[in-house]
């Protein structure tokens, strides 16, 4: 696989008036592949939404470096799903998917053709004119996934998208996250806490130190991409989680 980003030796430290400083990340260096899905776990405070926020460009006030292989473009290369869909009430679920699209100044024609797209693909062709206060809580994180999606960004970073989800809704979501990289082929970097999450969905499982936030370890989930209910049953599924758990300690 090609590198997309090369993560090297990043410091981020917060500076507060009147308190001692709080370092969040330290010398932290992170290569991740084009296609690839890295799973970032570790406790509460280490620094993984702060390192998101890094990629995605949201904060520049660090030490070290990012590379990329191809400078991403500004609101067009990086999406970014966060934990609460964050949905506009007042616009329907196909304008909020199209919002993106909307500030990119495209035909009229092109977006209404893309969204239908991206709703079909998740089974929400038939909700495109509901709104917020009508969908149930995955509905509306399909959405938040697909308006992210839309300008169809090279880049998908997810912060703990599914954590607010019941545990039936969010396997169904997983299965969806799936489906839509088999379909894309997108590099997505995900937050959560769930390492039986991080398993399911990841290539590799980042594991980090309480803060100041650090890589601890890296690994290989051990276990074919194509993957369904029934991976979860397999005894090196388990074997996995388990040594996960460990390693945090």
């Amino acid at each position: 696989m090609t590198t997309l980003l090369d993560i090297d030796k990043v410091t981020k430290t917060y500076r507060r008036r009147g308190n001692s400083d709080v370092t969040a990340l330290s010398d932290v260096s992170l290569a991740i592949d084009d296609q690839e899905i890295v799973a970032l776990i570790g406790p509460s405070g280490c620094g993984k939404s702060t390192l998101l926020r890094m990629i995605a460009g949201l904060d520049n006030d660090y030490v070290g470096a990012l590379r990329w292989s191809e400078a991403p473009r500004p609101g067009k290369d990086i999406g970014f799903v966060f934990q609460e869909a964050t949905l506009l009430p007042w616009r329907d679920v196909s304008r909020n998917v199209s919002l993106g699209l909307e500030r990119q100044r495209m035909d009229k024609a092109a977006v209404s053709a893309r969204v239908s797209e991206l709703l079909d693909m998740v089974g929400l062709g038939d909700f495109a004119q509901s709104y917020p206060s009508q969908l149930s809580g995955g509905m509306k994180q399909r959405v938040g996934i697909l308006r992210a999606l839309a300008y169809d960004p090279r880049v998908l970073l997810m912060d703990e998208p599914f954590g607010a989800l019941d545990a039936i809704t969010r396997d169904k979501l997983q299965d969806d996250l799936l489906a839509i990289w088999e379909r894309t082929h997108k590099t997505i970097v995900l937050v959560t806490h769930s390492v039986e999450e991080a398993a399911y969905l990841a290539d590799r499982v980042v594991v980090m130190s309480p803060r100041p936030g650090r890589i601890k370890s890296i690994h290989t989930v051990p276990f074919s991409r194509e993957r369904s209910s029934e991976t979860r049953q397999l005894p090196e599924f388990a074997q996995f989680t388990g040594m996960l758990r460990e390693e945090l300690g």
